[in-house]
């Protein structure tokens, strides 16, 4: 087993309302009336309210070369995940007391929107007083999905050191990635739904000392299942170009919820022999996605309220959002013996799900 044991956020400073950033769009890119007809609708139709960004509005104005995108990556990422890692192991509704650095035995960093080398987790590592043999695992290029697969990592590795602790670190500056000059669809509707988030979370062993910190009902990593389907990298992730990161959002991502999301739940639930979930953690990757995965297994709105709350508030922060989802379930205190499917879709295409019992 791999206890969740708290979840911390990093939440950027900016800000911003949907329709102003609509409106900055229509700034940015100079659209005929009759493409503001066709084309902005996407903003008001994407059931999202708020996001938040590492940088303000007027950024976007102007031009911004790759060093100068990445170099701020470096230093906005550093700041909102030292943010998240002290909120996940300080003493809140999670803990009963502080968890020190030094019980951190690895180190897991997840994220798809900047580049470092040493990557990030050494930097953190240099701000707090992780022990200096604690184990690394960056993970880059797994985009929406990362944060599901980052979790589905810490388990395997706990469940072969059940005595031990991992911080897993989710960090999405997706704003920084903004092209100015890209004007194909797959762009647009990536301003449309994604903003800027870090999410931390520890985990503990079943045989870790600091299992009993822990307040509340805790989700406990029971099993996990991946699946990539073969050819589809055309789906969804990055053309890497000289001006930085060009989005691949293809529309078809609703259908494949309807196919592979499906059939991958299905077979897992199977597996597991399980009739009934109690609720989904799922990613919000966009409200047509969510609308999917209830059409698809007639799963009750109630059951992904979370996730929409979050895609509603805060926008999708990639790797980072299903951290967000959790963090609302954990708050809503659980109750013991009832079952989750945390799931998330990204690059690959693929699929990753995590079965969830409360204790």
């Amino acid at each position: 087993m791999a206890i969740i044991s708290s979840v911390g956020l990093g939440i950027p400073e900016f800000n911003v309302s949907q329709s102003s950033i609509k409106t900055l769009v229509e700034q940015i890119f100079p659209y005929t009336k009759k493409e503001v007809e066709r084309l902005l609708p996407v903003f008001d139709n994407a059931s999202i309210h708020n996001r938040q960004f590492a940088v303000d509005t007027a950024w976007f104005m102007e031009e911004h070369s790759f060093q100068e995108k990445n170099d701020l990556y470096q230093q906005q990422s550093l700041t909102y995940s030292l943010t998240a890692m002290d909120d996940c192991l300080e003493s809140n509704q999670f803990h009963s007391e502080n968890i020190p650095y030094e019980a951190v035995d690895m180190l897991i960093y997840v994220s798809s929107t900047g580049i470092a080398t040493p990557s990030m987790d050494v930097r953190l590592m240099n701000e707090r007083p992780f022990r200096a043999d604690t184990k690394r695992m960056p993970l880059w290029g797994l985009g929406c999905a990362g944060g599901a697969i980052g979790l589905s990592r810490a388990f395997d590795w706990l469940s072969a050191h059940p005595e031990k602790t991992v911080m897993l670190v989710c960090c999405e500056l997706c704003s920084l990635t903004f092209q100015k000059n890209d004007r194909s669809k797959s762009n647009l509707i990536g301003t449309a739904l994604f903003g800027d988030g870090v999410g931390a979370v520890l985990l503990v062993g079943e045989k870790s000392p600091y299992r009993n910190k822990g307040i509340g009902t805790k989700g406990n990593i029971k099993k996990t299942s991946s699946f990539t389907k073969k050819n589809s990298e055309s789906i969804m992730g990055w053309k890497i170009t000289n001006h930085g990161f060009e989005v691949i959002f293809s529309k078809s991502i609703p259908s494949f919820v309807k196919t592979v999301w499906k059939d991958h739940v299905i077979d897992f639930l199977t597996e597991m022999q399980l009739e009934e979930i109690d609720s989904f953690i799922a990613h919000p990757g966009g409200k047509k996605v969510l609308q999917a995965m209830e059409e698809t297994l007639a799963i009750e709105q109630q059951k992904l309220i979370h996730s929409y709350n979050v895609l509603m508030n805060h926008g999708n922060m990639s790797s980072a959002t299903v951290l967000y989802v959790l963090f609302e379930w954990m708050q809503d205190n659980m109750h013991p013996k009832k079952k989750s499917i945390l799931s998330a879709l990204g690059p690959g295409f693929s699929s990753e799900l995590l079965l969830l019992e409360w204790i």
